[in-house]
């Protein structure tokens, strides 16, 4: 299996607001950066958007080493998912699912690929190189007015 590490963020302008990702692969000797963005949406929405946009951009099964700055989404795919899918997508409150269209894309690549992927927090904006360059992605990815 290849190895690829790989560094996610999201930003937004206004939450909501207009919003980007950015991704930040690394295979090796080979580099690949990723960005979008979207006019109106929000910070979780592009977090969870860069890790959609990261898995998806692999071509074959790899070992993932997966570094984010989000609580959000790491908790969110690692420990809430399996309870959300268990009640239909909804809370412990019995509230939806919010950014239950991501989680469900991100599920997919996660449980459902061909992936073998580490998740890893990193404290944002601490000046770790590689969530630095997947903030100014994600800051690139940002939609001018």
């Amino acid at each position: 299996m290849n190895k690829v590490t790989i560094y996610t963020d999201g930003a937004c302008k206004g939450n909501p607001g207009p919003g980007g990702w950015g991704v930040l692969l690394q295979s090796g000797l080979h580099t690949k950066e990723l960005c979008g963005g979207e006019a109106h949406t929000t910070n979780n929405r592009m977090e969870l958007m860069a890790v959609i946009q990261a898995l998806s951009a692999l071509k074959r099964p790899c070992e993932v080493e997966l570094h984010l700055d989000s609580e959000y989404v790491r908790k969110g795919i690692t420990e809430w998912i399996k309870g959300w899918k268990a009640k239909g997508w909804v809370t412990a409150s019995k509230d939806p699912v919010k950014n239950a269209d991501l989680w469900q894309q991100l599920d997919s690549l996660v449980y459902q690929g061909p992936h073998r992927i580490q998740w890893h927090w990193v404290k944002g904006h601490a000046g770790h190189a590689g969530n630095e360059r997947a903030d100014a992605l994600a800051n690139q990815g940002v939609p001018s007015k």
